[in-house]
């Protein structure tokens, strides 16, 4: 099969290539899935689960991307709930193959049904981003109507789904960016935007969530604004402030099939957009994750037509 194989941690995007690897074969529980489209997040790179596996033993050449839409193709010895010939969409595993290839070896438990309605490059899009969004709203800061949220990165992948998620909650979200995202912040939701270039984010005032993703400076300002009892919520890493009176909360993604199954129900009764910036073929994929100029919005690769 074809498939996207990096080699040299120090080479980040650059280091990709195309190459030809062996068919993988699905274990126990697994699911051999024949990849229509897939997602990959940058920072991936940077992670060492990409380049050695739980035993901490190298296994590059290594397949990057872990979020996939696609079709299951085969089953493996003792797999459940799935079967073969049906739609699916999920994240798999960090320490294992990922998704830019023509087939991926994907826990069962990893995935879930994708109607027949949503298109697989929007599919590959919410793994991450819905996830994340979900987990750092619902379970870890346990979001309530007419609470407020401070969304850092509103118009970004994360950010957008974010905002959306709170203001179907019944929310007042606060969202930030730089100038040129003030439209997309009102369209993904944001009541207020936050201009970190030119505005002070401390007139926003306290907040009972605070939504991080970049950590540093601006995580520790927002930290300060949490009102008592409330949450800072952040997938930067631990935070080097907490709230005086709240709780802090640093999360990792993790796959959830009933979770995907609410982010996608909201996708088809149009509550909620994904936010896709550039759609390339595999044959494309190395130009795309290395462009000549800024891009808006996440990269799918659209493995099959």
């Amino acid at each position: 099969m074809k498939a996207i194989v990096v080699s040299d941690e120090a080479a980040g995007t650059a280091g990709m290539k195309l190459a030809d690897r062996p068919d993988p074969a699905p274990a126990g529980n697994d699911v051999l899935v024949e990849v229509h489209a897939s997602g990959f997040t940058p920072g991936e790179l940077s992670w060492p689960s990409t380049w050695t596996d739980r035993l901490d033993r190298d296994r590059t050449p290594s397949i990057p991307g872990h979020e996939v839409a696609g079709v299951v193709a085969t089953l493996g010895y003792g797999t459940a709930g799935l079967s073969v010939g049906r739609r699916v969409f999920g994240l798999t595993d960090w320490t294992r193959d990922g998704t830019l290839a023509e087939f991926a070896v994907v826990e069962a438990r990893n995935l879930a049904p994708l109607p027949g309605d949503v298109d697989f490059t929007v599919a590959a899009s919410l793994p991450i981003s819905g996830l994340t969004a979900w987990q750092g709203l619902f379970v870890h800061g346990r979001l309530e109507a007419g609470q407020s949220v401070l969304v850092h990165g509103v118009a970004g992948g994360v950010g957008s789904v974010v905002a959306q998620l709170a203001r179907e909650a019944g929310a007042h979200v606060v969202g930030t960016g730089r100038a040129a995202d003030r439209e997309a912040a009102r369209d993904f939701g944001a009541n207020e935007f936050v201009d970190l270039e030119n505005d002070k984010l401390e007139d926003v005032g306290e907040v009972d969530l605070a939504f991080d993703v970049f950590g540093g400076d601006l995580g520790a300002r927002s930290a300060r604004l949490v009102r008592a009892g409330g949450t800072l919520v952040t997938i930067a890493g631990p935070p080097e402030v907490r709230p005086t009176e709240g709780r802090a909360v640093d999360f990792v993604v993790e796959a959830d099939r009933v979770q995907l199954g609410e982010i996608v129900q909201r996708v088809r009764d149009g509550r909620l957009r994904t936010n896709i910036g550039t759609v390339a073929s595999l044959d494309d994929a190395v130009a795309a994750f290395n462009p000549t100029e800024r891009t808006k919005g996440k990269t799918i690769i659209r493995v099959r037509p």
